[in-house]
C-alpha cells in the first residue's frame, strides 16, 4: 500500500479513538510509519533528503520506543504494509498533519493523565513526534528548493 493511503488509514483510525490505550496504540502506528518512510526515502529517495530522511527514520524508531509496545501483529502493524511512496511530496505532507494530530493527541491525555508514568509517556512521545515533524518540514523545504532550480520545460518536456 503507498504511503499517502497508509497514513490516511492512520489519521482515521487516530480519530476514531477515544480510549487512552488505543490512542497511545495509533501514536505509536504513526511513529512506525514516520520510521518506515525514513527508511525508504533514506535509501531511494531524492538525493536532497536522503540525511533528512535518515533522521525521521532514527526518530520514529525513538518515538516507538518511548510509546511503548502496543502487542500488536505483525500483520497489524501499518508501516508493514508499506509498499512505496508514491508521491513524496504529498507523501510528507500528509505525514506531517497526521504527526501533528499525533502530538495533540498525546497532549489531551498528557493533560488529563493521573500517573505520572502515562504523563512522561506522552511527554516523550509528543518530543518524538514533534521531531519528526521538523524533519518533515525540513524536507519539504529541500524539495521546494530544488523545485525552484530546475529549468522550466515546455510542453514536449524540453528545457
Amino acid at each position: 500500500m503507498d504511503a499517502v493511503r497508509l497514513i490516511g488509514v492512520g489519521r482515521r483510525a487516530l480519530a476514531q479513538s477515544h480510549e487512552v490505550p488505543d490512542i497511545v496504540a495509533e501514536a505509536w502506528q504513526a511513529q512506525a510509519l514516520a520510521q518506515a518512510v525514513g527508511s525508504r526515502l533514506a535509501v531511494g529517495g531524492p538525493p536532497e533528503l536522503r540525511g533528512e530522511a535518515l533522521g525521521l527514520s532514527e526518530v520514529g524508531g525513538r518515538g516507538c520506543g518511548a510509546l511503548g509496545d502496543p502487542e500488536l501483529k505483525t500483520e497489524e502493524i501499518r508501516a508493514s504494509q508499506l509498499t512505496e511512496i508514491g508521491d513524496a511530496r504529498q507523501s510528507l505532507l500528509e505525514l506531517g498533519v497526521m504527526l501533528g494530530e499525533v502530538g495533540m493527541a498525546l497532549v489531551g491525555i498528557a493533560c488529563s493523565a493521573e500517573e505520572d508514568s502515562v504523563y512522561w509517556q506522552c511527554m516523550e512521545g509528543i518530543d518524538a513526534a514533534d521531531e519528526a515533524r521538523d524533519r518533515v518540514v525540513d524536507m519539504l523545504r529541500k524539495l521546494a528548493a530544488r523545485d525552484e532550480n530546475l529549468p522550466e520545460r515546455d510542453s514536449a518536456g524540453t528545457p
